[in-house]
């Protein structure tokens, strides 16, 4: 799953960084509740409640177009029963890592690193329905928390990133490749360092540590090569940090699509060509999405 130099680097660049990110303790009670047999969604309203900065955004996120209420909801109650206990989890815990990454604006920018993730989980959740992944709830948290630790390397390690951008400019190739030849290391083992510190199921870790390299995942390939189209996608619709990636890709020939087909797969008449202009509609709900959750910065 893993490179132990790369990881031993990343681990080394972690250690002694005293402000790195936390999940609010709001969410981390909130996901506790979720996980027993009766829950009350009055209780979760109003544990969500005592953080005036999450209740905001769960309100923000369920009332942009990418979930269509049929008129705005201003109640945290009334977006809890709208959404349903299957997806309050996603919510919540979307809007902890965006509460998680306040003030870290690095060389990406906040706004484009909340594009590409919220871009992965919707395309990610999208590709599991059409592939008959049962948990699409999971694939879309697998995107968005995939790349946690690009945040780390530019926001902790400016120059060194800005550098490392500097030269994708001149000479396009993958980030991933860029971070190993700066830094020894990438976002990958980086992010696998930061999601054990949080104590992510093991799942959620091989996503982070392998969306890249799907073929070394073991946990649950098809969830590691989900995330890796939906990756992908979001890269060649411009959901990609402002254009810092440099991609292209035959899906035929990817390691990932030959995973995602399974048991249940409905991806055989699937048209890339058009499920790609189908994804120019969601680009600028994200967009609009993002803009609207940091509106105020």
């Amino acid at each position: 799953m893993e490179s132990t130099a790369r990881t031993e680097r990343a681990i080394s660049l972690i250690k002694g960084m005293t402000d790195l990110p936390t999940i609010p303790a709001v969410a981390t009670r909130v996901l506790s509740l979720l996980d027993q047999p009766e829950v009350d969604i009055d209780e979760i309203a109003d544990l969500i409640l005592t953080d005036q900065v999450m209740a905001a955004r769960v309100l923000k996120i369920v009332n942009s177009p990418l979930y269509r209420p049929s008129q705005p909801i201003t109640s945290l109650k009334g977006a809890l029963i709208y959404l349903g206990l299957r997806h309050i989890r996603e919510f919540i815990l979307t809007c902890a890592f965006i509460q998680s990454f306040e003030g870290k604006d690095g060389v990406l920018g906040v706004k484009p690193f909340w594009e590409h993730s919220f871009g992965v989980g919707i395309v990610a959740r999208i590709i599991a329905r059409k592939a008959g992944y049962r948990d699409t709830e999971k694939a879309y948290i697998g995107g968005i928390i995939h790349d946690i630790g690009e945040v780390f390397l530019s926001y902790y390690f400016r120059e060194e990133f800005q550098r490392l951008v500097d030269r994708m400019k001149e000479h396009p190739h993958l980030l991933v490749e860029a971070e190993l030849e700066e830094f020894g290391t990438t976002h990958c083992e980086i992010g696998l360092c930061m999601a054990r510190e949080w104590n992510f199921p093991d799942d959620y870790c091989e996503v982070i540590s392998c969306h890249h390299t799907p073929l070394q995942a073991t946990n649950d390939p098809r969830l590691v090569a989900i995330v890796n189209l939906a990756d992908l996608f979001c890269t060649v619709r411009r959901l990609d940090y402002g254009g810092k990636e440099w991609v292209r890709f035959s899906l035929a020939e990817e390691p990932a699509w030959e995973m995602v087909q399974g048991e249940g797969a409905g991806l055989g008449d699937f048209d890339v060509e058009r499920f790609c202009y189908e994804l120019d509609d969601q680009v600028e709900e994200i967009r609009e999405l993002v803009q609207n959750i940091f509106k105020d910065r």
